[in-house]
């Protein structure tokens, strides 16, 4: 995702149609919100960044928080569906495994830090804050635990706790890597992680008792 690009002093951006101009306000929101965190941002910081002025934001945003949960589902939505995708992509568990662990590693990397509003909010405290982030989770974990209780047999509960180890070994390891990313490339660090977590949840049995191979 590349970041906006500011408009220069004084220049407004020419007219846009609606869907558009959310875009633009979303993207110079981000910005904003990720150099600034969400109580430091004010709504002229936003509006200079996308080059409109307070009147265009506010007619499509009616202040500061609507922006930022705005931002907020966007990307815990666009997290949900790459782990999704990791484990409909194939029916190859291996694969399924680097596939959730690479899906943490690409977020987390993308361009204009879009994570720090998922994982690292200042606003991390209001209900709605939680409450999106915390579905989001939800939604990955249970992608990743309907395969584990369909291949294991596991209980729900049991599918579940596996599931959450899994996306959580991902994210931590993503968000420890990033800032060493130039001793250790990307790909190293996924094939590393998703070799971890293969060796253990591939020890549980399959539903035709067999056993993968790790």
């Amino acid at each position: 995702m590349q970041p906006s690009q500011p408009a220069p002093t004084g220049q407004r951006t020419s007219r846009l149609p609606r869907g558009a101009r959310r875009v633009q306000l979303l993207r110079a929101a981000q910005d904003v919100f990720v150099a600034q965190g969400f109580h430091a941002a004010a709504m002229d910081d936003i509006a200079d960044r996308a080059g409109v002025s307070k009147p265009v934001l506010y007619q499509h945003f009616p202040g500061k928080r609507d922006l930022y949960l705005a931002l907020l589902e966007e990307h815990v939505s666009e997290l949900a569906d790459r782990v999704a995708e990791a484990m409909e992509g194939t029916a190859d568990n291996r694969a399924r495994v680097d596939g959730a662990v690479g899906a943490y590693f690409t977020f987390i990397d993308a361009e204009g830090e879009a994570f720090r509003l998922v994982f690292e909010s200042d606003l991390r405290n209001d209900a709605d804050v939680r409450a999106i982030v915390d579905r989001g989770t939800q939604a990955c974990v249970e992608a990743i635990a309907e395969v584990i209780a369909a291949d294991t047999g596991a209980d729900p509960e049991r599918a579940l706790l596996l599931a959450s180890g899994l996306t959580g070994l991902a994210e931590t390891s993503a968000r420890w890597w990033l800032p060493r990313k130039g001793t250790v490339s990307r790909e190293e660090a996924v094939s590393l992680m998703s070799a971890l977590a293969w060796r253990g949840i591939s020890g549980f049995p399959l539903v035709d008792g067999e056993h993968p191979t790790a």
